[in-house]
């Protein structure tokens, strides 16, 4: 993952922590009420997938195990990880394409239920994406992959030589060569691997997803609903479908792209598609960046705007995150799939305890904040969700007190301790496991596997009745907490 060049080194300095009086007493444990938003309290676990479905997208023992442990903290709402709404092959993530994934997402909220003890909201996140290939073999990238054209003929001088004969020729190429014979698209997935563009509209389905999308996302949110979750949340961030629509670097020229109001006009038309099936009692908001974090993409203006119309259209929060785009990522290993999350924007969504002058906590304060003006000044009171390196009380308060956000959400944090919310409210904070935001859950997640944190996934190995990874090296949930 890419690092700031300063790379300065921080430490969590989370000071005194609250009495049980005074945490019970603060503005993190008011309840919030807004439309058919009900919290007990502000706070959120954000959406952070675990790889712990079925490679054919079902809920399996771990996930329920997963989402417990989160439950037992009780916090104000809980986000299950993004979720696929096409049946597409995607590995362990969890899908709801279909009505059969419906009785294990069942389980999932019973079990979230029951642990909470009906205190924590359960939405989930609704996730598009388009196709990503591993970066290939060049050998293979030019025996299977590329199509030859008269453009590689000319350029090799090759007008009548077969096919195999130029593909063996451009194999035996050094990369300044074939930067100048392949076009940027084909060079591109040969270092990277081929990845879909929603630009891309001389493909029938791309060009379709306009009048695809807003039904697979309302089908998606009526299973979430049968299931019994609480709400869903429209996920319009980092380099996914929705969020390359509202990027400033979408130049579609089909009414979905280039100025700002064609941008947003299909992350709209989902909303009031999903919001007609599921009517106005179940929680529909979104996940949206603040900034893209890449040259000549969107900011915070955009991102105002955006937030001015989801308020007006009428979703039930917002919850801003940024960067995490493909633009800047990385050039992977053959093999491997290109990761949205190597280069600076990748930093900017996560950042790690290695940072720059500003550090890694907070960069998303002062636009989330910009973006809860904009709210405001249009008359409207949905609630922003804010997140990003959260890991102490006065963090959480100030933010709430300063206007800055009205629910906080800590990700690597409850990752670290899910028991975060109950300690603080019940006087135990000195309890606290805090992140020490080294990002190594973030590595596990890269590569697929089951992600965990290095602060207790090889505490009590030897315990009675826990699930160990698939390597066996590794415990996949926090050991429970008992208070004196």
């Amino acid at each position: 993952m890419w690092k700031p060049p300063e790379r300065i080194r921080y430490r969590t300095q989370p000071g005194e922590w609250p009495s049980a009086a005074v945490a019970g007493a603060s503005k993190l444990f008011i309840p919030l009420d807004y439309q058919a938003l009900s919290l007990s309290a502000r706070t959120w676990v954000p959406a952070m997938v675990p790889w712990r479905a079925t490679e054919s997208g079902f809920v399996t023992p771990d996930n329920l195990d997963w989402y417990e442990r989160f439950a037992y903290g009780q916090p104000g709402a809980l986000v299950v990880e993004a979720t696929g709404i096409r049946d597409t092959a995607s590995g362990p993530l969890l899908r709801i394409s279909d009505d059969r994934f419906i009785p294990g997402l069942q389980a999932l909220v019973e079990r979230v239920r029951a642990a909470s003890n009906g205190q924590t909201r359960l939405l989930i996140q609704l996730i598009d994406f388009l196709t990503v290939r591993r970066r290939p073999e060049p050998e293979k990238f030019f025996a299977r992959h590329l199509e030859i054209t008269d453009r590689h003929r000319g350029a090799l001088q090759a007008h009548d030589w077969s096919e195999d004969r130029v593909r063996k020729a451009l194999t035996d190429l050094e990369l300044e060569e074939l930067k100048t014979i392949l076009s940027p698209r084909e060079f591109e997935s040969l270092r990277f691997g081929y990845r879909e563009r929603i630009t891309d509209t001389h493909i029938a389905h791309i060009a379709d997803l306009p009048e695809s999308l807003p039904a697979l996302f309302a089908d998606a949110a009526r299973r979430a609903q049968t299931a019994g979750f609480d709400g869903v949340e429209l996920h319009y961030a980092h380099a996914y479908t929705m969020a390359s629509f509202l990027s400033a670097t979408n130049n579609r020229q089909d009414g979905y792209g280039g100025p700002i109001e064609n941008r947003i006009r299909l992350p709209l038309e989902v909303y009031t598609a999903v919001r007609k099936v599921v009517g106005k009692n179940f929680v529909v908001g979104c996940r949206f960046l603040t900034e893209d974090c890449i040259e000549n993409g969107s900011s915070t203006d955009d991102s105002s705007f955006f937030a001015q119309q989801f308020a007006t259209a009428g979703m039930d929060f917002v919850s801003t995150s940024r960067g995490g785009k493909f633009d800047d990522a990385k050039q992977p290993i053959i093999g491997d799939a290109a990761y949205p999350y190597t280069g600076p924007s990748g930093y900017e969504c996560i950042p790690s305890y290695l940072s720059d002058a500003f550090g890694p906590f907070g960069r998303n304060f002062a636009a989330t904040a910009k973006i809860r003006t904009a709210i405001r000044s249009k008359g409207f009171d949905t609630p922003v969700v804010v997140t990003g390196g959260i890991h102490d009380f006065q963090q959480a308060q100030t933010l709430l007190e300063s206007g800055t956000a009205d629910v906080i959400g800590l990700a690597r944090q409850s990752l670290a301790d899910p028991d975060w919310f109950f300690k603080l409210r019940t006087g135990c904070g000195d309890e606290i496991r805090v992140c020490e935001y080294t990002n190594y859950c973030e590595g596990l997640d890269r590569k697929h596997k089951q992600v965990t944190c290095q602060l207790w996934d090889r505490t009590d190995l030897d315990e009675p009745g826990i699930t160990r990874s698939r390597d066996n090296r590794r415990r996949l949930v926090a050991p429970q907490w008992q208070s004196d």
